[in-house]
């Protein structure tokens, strides 16, 4: 679902940001959604698991040709130091799933802590008319105290530059939570 709204927002030659690229699906979605003729588009995925990115290098491996392969920088590092690697005001989509990794250690997750810097980073490099994605899953220790952590953080976006929405299964309180805070 999270995906069609990406598409409505990311345009060939983006830079955009998978900051935590799991089994790497979500960063596929997003070479597909930036790669143009021109090569232009570009694509950071970073996670702090070295199975994570080795999933997501496989994926991409078997995934894309060999221009598509040149978008994409894999990085081993925490989605909080995004702003480190990437050029300030320049991205038109970071994308967020917080949790642990799907087929992975469970006990290795996301961190209230680090996602708000993370937060506090993406909001710094996010051009006008970009979005923040966040799908929160909450069904596993220390989950709905980080969907806490981005609910606090969204509500105090001011409401001039920013639209923050929030999609949560009401019959289902264990299913994941889609946040999008789209930069006006």
């Amino acid at each position: 679902m999270f995906t069609r709204v990406w598409k409505h927002v990311v345009q060939k030659g983006d830079t955009v940001i998978d900051a935590t690229c799991g089994n790497g699906y979500d960063t596929l979605a997003m070479v597909k959604m930036v790669a143009d003729e021109s090569a232009r588009g570009c694509v950071y995925a970073m996670d702090i698991q070295n199975d994570a990115l080795e999933n997501a290098s496989t994926l991409l491996e078997e995934s894309l040709n060999p221009n598509e392969k040149e978008l994409v920088k894999l990085l081993p590092m925490c989605h909080s130091k995004m702003d480190k690697v990437v050029p300030e005001a320049s991205v038109r989509l970071v994308a967020f799933n917080l949790g642990y990794l799907p087929g992975g250690d469970k006990t290795i997750i996301t961190k209230p802590e680090t996602t708000l810097l993370a937060l506090e980073a993406a909001k710094g490099i996010l051009m006008p008319g970009g979005l923040i994605s966040l799908v929160v899953y909450v069904g596993h220790p220390g989950g709905w105290a980080e969907s806490e952590t981005v609910h606090t953080f969204a509500s105090k976006l001011p409401v001039n530059n920013w639209v923050c929405c929030k999609f949560q299964m009401l019959n289902r309180p264990w299913a994941p939570i889609l946040v999008l805070l789209f930069k006006r």
